[in-house]
This record gives structure tokens, C-alpha cells and sequence, in this order.
């Protein structure tokens, strides 16, 4: 509701600014207008600390008597609106007064309700996503918490457009087969930049995919790749790869297995011409330093290997998701440090797999083995896959690399 004058002719203009447009009663009329905001009356005094010698004369010529002399001015506002009435500058009091001098007048408690009201229909799109996909119930609830669609958007009528979008390209999601995403992007959006890194949209959409497929934020270019990669959506089909030693099922991963030697699989080639064969058991190690050493040892004659290099990349995933869809199952090992077990957790989330010589027990013997080896360091990290592990680290203190356990992985790769 709008506070505002009853008719055009209720204000003298002119006088009205001679009187009260001073620059020195400028303070005077602006916490007459927050009262109005406020739906307070217009009584009682306003005061004003240490004022100009300019506020103390204008305050002086409007009230015809000075103001006093001490540190603080006060001039009391129905004084100023009987003033006001009985010159017929303003017959209808200082409110009619305020609000010809500047600009209708909100009342804050109906704005702020109006704006609760608009910001809750902004996130109708939201609501309307959850209802059909359950599982994202968790997510939709913290968008209207955590304040990120607000900074993101600043405005309800921004926020709703933005939420909109964000439903749209979920509902697309997950794309089968595997889509370049500035070709998603224009086909859904009709714009190839509309998911670019930094937009509003990017930013939202990826939260939404990572509430609908588990995948975590690991940060950066990589981690955001990998999150379109999880739903279909290829960033970068050439630099994200994978390694790999005598897998079959395509032209050149034959013709590498044939020379026994490691294959590096982009993520076009996952995508494009996937494996039409799976071994029914892959071993898969974390470091490079295995599968080359598998390579060497055995060529043409070692199990099917596979090596993450680290965290585990969209053409990793890409390729043990289609292996274990048709009837794979992997067999993991990793470093024994807790960047080792953060991996290896990060794979289990997205692809079944038991343990290869990675359990507490398989750690205590090489610990026991091994000369003393290099201090465990970093922040505790849990193993879904054997909860005593985490705690077998912490009381031997000692990471162990696979590059030291190496005879006993090849032993199982012969």
C-alpha cells in the first residue's frame, strides 16, 4: 500500500518547498518520511546530534524562534504539522507535506510481506522439479536456505526465470547417448553458451546434478567435467583419458592388447565406440606406475587392468560404468594414505567394487614388510569398504604407496 496525496491541489508547491525544501531541514523531512515507512504518527519530537549552523538557522526560520544552543537540535513534528494547516501550505499536515516533497510513501511491513510472497512464488519452478523427482527434495530446500539463488539473481521476477531454466535442463537429464554439452546447451536453451563456467545458470544446473547423481564437488575444471560427464554431457571428449593394459572389445584396443602394451582411452573414444566385450574380472590400481610395470612383466599375458590416475576422470567412470553394466566386476587398490582412501570412496560412490590387497589386514602386512616408510600425513579420511582401516593408518603412522607393494599386485596380475 502506497501512502499518497488525496488531490494535486492539497499542496502550495512553491511555498511548501520555500519552507521545508531548505537543504538544512533536510534531515527533518527524512525521518518524518521513515515514520510514514513505519505507519507511525507524525507527534512528539524528532531530534538531530550535533548539527550545522545551516540546520540550526533553517530550523530557526520554520518554527520563527531559535532552537535552542545545546549539542543536539529537537523540533517536535505536530508543531510542524499545525504549522503546516493553519498557512494552507499543506492543509492535510506534514504527511501531505512529506509526500509531495518526496515521492510516495511504501509502508516497509506490507513491502516486506509483498516481497516474502514474491520470493516464495519465485521458487515455485523448484518446487515443481522436487515433486516430480523426489530425490531432489533435499537440494530444492537448500536453495531456498542457503541464499545462493539470491546472490545469484538478486530479484524474485530473476530468481523464477533462473529457476526455470535450471528445471528445464534437469528434466533433459541424464542424455543417452553421451552429448557434446554447448550442443545441449543450444539445442535446449537456444544459446551454446548458455552453460558456460560462471553463469548464474552453470552454477545452479550443476548443483542440481550433483544433488541427482551423488557425484561430489571436487573443484575446479576437472571436477565440473566430470559432473556433466555423470548426467551425459561431455565439456572436453579429448583430455579427459584413462589408461588401460589388454582390454579387448574395439579395433584398438585389440591391436594394443595383441602388443601387450597400455592403451590411453579419451573419453570420445569411451563415448563413441565403447568396448563391445567385458572381462568378467578388471583389476583397477590408482598409479601408472602399476599398470606399466604389468606391462612390462607380463605384455600380452596379464589380467585386464585398468588405472585411474588419480582421481578418478569422466573417461574412467565412463568406461567402468559401461564394463560394470555388462556384468564386470572391479577388484580396487590404491595408496595407503588418506588421499589413497578419499579416492578410492569417491569410486565406490559411483561404481561397485571389492577390495584387491586394500583392507586393514593387507595394510598391517606391508607395513610389517617394509622398511620404515614415509609418515602418514593430512586429515583422516574414512573407507566404506573396511571401517577398521582409517584406524590401522593412524596407529602405524605410515603411508603406503602401491609402488611398494608392487611385487605382491603383480603376483595377482600374472
Amino acid at each position: 500500500m502506497e501512502l499518497t496525496p488525496a488531490t494535486p491541489v492539497t499542496v502550495d508547491d512553491v511555498r511548501l518547498r520555500r519552507l521545508l525544501g531548505a537543504p538544512g531541514l533536510g534531515w527533518l523531512v527524512d525521518r518524518a518520511r521513515r515514520r510514514l515507512e513505519r505507519g507511525q504518527p507524525l507527534t512528539g519530537p524528532v531530534s538531530l546530534s550535533a548539527p550545522t549552523a545551516d540546520q540550526r538557522d533553517a530550523s530557526e526560520r520554520l518554527l520563527g524562534r531559535a532552537p535552542g544552543g545545546g549539542r543536539s537540535l529537537s523540533v517536535r513534528l505536530d508543531v510542524v504539522d499545525d504549522l503546516l494547516r493553519r498557512s494552507g501550505i499543506s492543509p492535510a499536515g506534514l504527511a501531505a507535506a512529506v509526500i509531495a516533497l518526496t515521492g510516495p510513501v511504501t509502508l516497509l511491513g506490507q513491502a516486506r510481506a509483498e516481497e516474502q510472497r514474491a520470493w516464495a512464488t519465485a521458487y515455485g519452478p523448484a518446487d515443481a522439479l522436487a515433486d516430480e523427482i523426489p530425490a531432489l527434495r533435499g537440494w530444492t530446500e537448500r536453495l531456498r536456505n542457503d541464499g545462493l539463488v539470491r546472490r545469484l539473481t538478486g530479484t524474485p521476477t530473476a530468481a523464477a526465470d533462473l529457476l526455470g531454466r535450471t528445471a528445464t535442463v534437469i528434466r533433459a537429464l541424464p542424455v543417452e547417448p553421451p552429448a557434446s554439452l554447448p550442443a545441449f546447451s543450444s539445442r535446449l536453451l537456444g544459446s551454446a553458451h548458455a552453460l558456460d563456467d560462471g553463469t548464474p545458470l552453470c552454477t545452479l544446473a550443476l548443483s542440481g546434478v550433483r544433488a541427482l547423481t551423488g557425484v561430489p564437488d571436487a573443484g575446479g575444471a576437472q571436477g565440473r567435467r566430470e559432473a556433466w560427464a555423470s548426467v551425459g554431457l561431455l565439456r572436453d571428449e579429448l583430455s579427459s583419458t584413462v589408461l588401460a593394459l589388454n582390454l579387448r572389445g574395439t579395433p584398438a584396443l585389440d591391436w594394443m592388447a595383441d602388443a601387450g602394451e597400455p592403451a590411453v582411452l579419451t573419453l570420445r573414444q569411451l563415448t563413441r565406440c565403447p568396448p563391445r566385450s567385458a572381462p568378467p574380472t578388471v583389476r583397477v590400481c590408482e598409479n601408472p606406475a602399476v599398470l606399466a610395470a604389468a606391462a612390462d612383466a607380463y605384455g600380452t599375458q596379464g589380467a585386464p587392468l585398468i588405472c585411474l590416475q588419480g582421481q578418478p576422470s569422466a573417461a574412467a567412470l565412463v568406461l567402468l560404468r559401461h564394463l560394470h553394466t555388462h556384468g564386470s566386476s572391479f577388484r580396487y587398490h590404491g595408496d595407503f594414505d588418506w588421499g589413497g582412501l578419499r579416492i578410492a570412496a569417491a569410486l565406490l560412490r559411483r561404481v561397485p567394487w571389492t577390495p584387491w590387497r586394500y583392507t586393514a589386514a593387507d595394510y598391517r602386512a606391508a607395513v610389517h614388510a617394509l622398511p620404515a616408510g614415509p609418515p602418514l600425513t593430512g586429515v583422516r579420511a574414512e573407507a566404506p569398504w573396511d571401517p577398521g582401516l582409517p584406524d590401522a593408518l593412524e596407529t602405524a603412522g605410515v603411508r603406503v604407496e602401491e609402488e611398494a607393494v608392487l611385487n605382491d599386485l603383480l603376483a595377482d596380475l600374472g
